[in-house]
């Protein structure tokens, strides 16, 4: 599998970072007409910019502080789910300090769902999902993540998705690689979607684009916020 780079991001470089909040639409969290190039590419070089500094944050949370903001997550996320018998529950494996939710995924099982991670097939192409379970085989995936080597491939009910920043209107900033935006609009049934991560990752705005997707909820150790309906 070839390896893909999270900040695919334009090689422009700037002084400073941009100011774009006249940009943005009070009412949808969206950021309005964009007049040219330029100001797309200010979007991205502030996105590779916040990203950089919101994964050196979270890693820099000590890891008996993650397990127990992990902890406090997967409550929230068991009081939002409810009952998830014969559902299909995709989360992901940790990756640069993000919540460990392994146990909890692999606890679904017990009570009736079944579990799964997702797995980059190329760069450009939507995740698929395949069956996970504790001491299941894996191999190495894109960032040598791990990934099942030879689950089931299955459609998700319920997708649980890391975040490295979020904003008020539950827009999630991720690695950059565009994985869970492409999958979600290529779903012919849209899952329940949930972005989480820690409280200290919030960001006035994420400056959304046409095509990012907002989560319906997102969640961290202080609780879920649900996304506003239009």
């Amino acid at each position: 599998m070839t390896a893909y780079d999270p900040d695919d991001e334009p090689a422009e470089e700037y002084a400073s970072p941009p100011c774009l909040m006249h940009l943005v639409e009070p009412a949808s969290g969206r950021i309005g007409p964009i007049g040219d190039r330029r100001q797309w590419a200010d979007v991205k070089r502030w996105r590779k910019s916040e990203r950089e500094r919101l994964i050196a944050s979270r890693l820099a949370i000590p890891a008996e502080d993650r397990r127990r903001h992990a902890g406090r997550i997967a409550e929230a996320l068991d009081r939002l789910l409810d009952d998830v018998s014969g559902k299909v529950v995709t989360a992901y494996w940790p990756f640069r300090g993000e919540p460990d939710l392994l146990d909890w995924l692999d606890g679904l099982r017990a009570r009736g769902a079944t579990a799964a991670l997702p797995v980059v097939v190329a760069a450009q192409a939507p995740l698929v999902f395949r069956c996970w379970q504790r001491g299941a085989a894996l191999t190495p995936g894109v960032w040598n993540i791990p990934v099942p080597a030879d689950g089931e491939v299955v459609a998700p009910d319920i997708v649980i998705a890391p975040l490295v920043g979020f904003d008020p209107a539950c827009y999630r900033l991720g690695h950059g690689g565009g994985f869970f935006d492409r999958t979600l609009a290529s779903l012919a049934r849209r899952p329940r979607v949930f972005g989480v991560g820690y409280a200290k990752l919030a960001l006035r705005t994420i400056y959304p684009q046409p095509h990012d997707i907002p989560m319906d909820a997102i969640v961290t150790e202080e609780g879920a916020v649900a996304r506003r309906s239009s």
